[in-house]
């Protein structure tokens, strides 16, 4: 070929390895502008104007959602009767404008109510849930028949109820008493202790439950339950250790008492370690037994 013949190559740039990559680089990683961006900002402006427009609608049903029923729960059916009957005039008003605590203060007015959560449904329901007050005693104020409960409140015996509780334990004697903010009585919380570990002693005993009808609260470490068909008092006192003291009763009953008249004793001394001490009614004799 002549040396003046040119190639089709000889007209292309020369460019080196080094620098097509250099290019290809820069080529590659150079950003590329859509419209992706502008489109995620329009979805969400979208998303917030639809939240918008469904809260100004809720917001206006929600106004008009009226109260429809008012259920009780956790409580007897006839205390629940008792309750919707004080609570007609809540029907019928505008669900919103009803204030939850204000209602709770009026639930908790109702003596034996230990416990109330409120809420308001969207169906038109406004909910109670009770905790109910458990009576453990009775006892007798002005002569109207009370109930005390587990933390020493004291309510007032319903008629509707007496159906529905056992035979609980009478108690008297109780001066010590406080007002609570609900206008409710409660006893000292050192009469609450020892009425509690009295009755739970008393509930373990194998035959002195059926026995023991009262007990009553005295000071100078002198409480005393009386038992039935005797008048005698049988002194437990005040600083516990009743189960021991409730066995000694069942062993002097069942070993003394059971084989004399009733109204022999005038009192029983169960608070002295393995010894029982007692008081004849007539005459005054102090005897001491040792019926362990």
């Amino acid at each position: 070929m002549p040396d003046s013949e040119q190639t089709y190559s000889d007209y292309l740039p020369v460019t080196d390895a080094q620098g097509d990559s250099e290019g290809e680089n820069r080529f590659s990683s150079a950003p590329i502008h859509t419209g992706s961006g502008k489109t995620r900002v329009f979805i969400l402006l979208l998303v917030l104007a639809v939240f918008a427009v469904l809260a100004f609608y809720a917001s206006r049903w929600k106004n008009d959602v009226v109260v429809t029923n008012v259920v009780i729960e956790g409580v007897s059916g006839i205390v629940a009767k008792d309750f919707v009957s004080r609570l007609l005039d809540y029907k019928g008003r505008n669900l919103i404008d009803v204030d939850v605590n204000e209602l709770k203060a009026k639930v908790m007015q109702f003596p034996y109510v230990r416990e109330a959560i409120i809420s308001k449904e969207l169906n038109g329901i406004v909910r109670i849930r009770l905790v109910e007050r458990v009576p453990v005693a009775l006892t007798d104020m002005d002569g109207r028949t009370m109930a005390i409960d587990t933390e020493g409140f004291i309510v007032p015996g319903k008629k509707e109820l007496s159906g529905q509780i056992p035979k609980l334990l009478e108690v008297s004697g109780l001066t010590r008493l406080k007002t609570t903010e609900y206008g409710l009585q409660q006893l000292d919380k050192r009469d609450v202790e020892v009425l509690r570990q009295f009755l739970e002693a008393l509930s373990e005993t194998a035959y002195a439950s059926l026995l023991i009808r009262e007990l009553h609260f005295a000071g100078n470490n002198m409480t005393y339950c009386i038992a039935v068909q005797a008048p005698t008092r049988f002194i437990v006192g005040n600083d516990g250790n009743f189960k021991e003291k409730l066995k000694k009763f069942e062993i002097f009953w069942q070993k003394v008492v059971s084989k004399k008249s009733f109204g022999v004793f005038e009192t029983v001394d169960l608070r002295f370690r393995d010894r029982i001490f007692t008081k004849d009614t007539v005459p005054s004799q102090v005897t001491q037994h040792s019926p362990l």
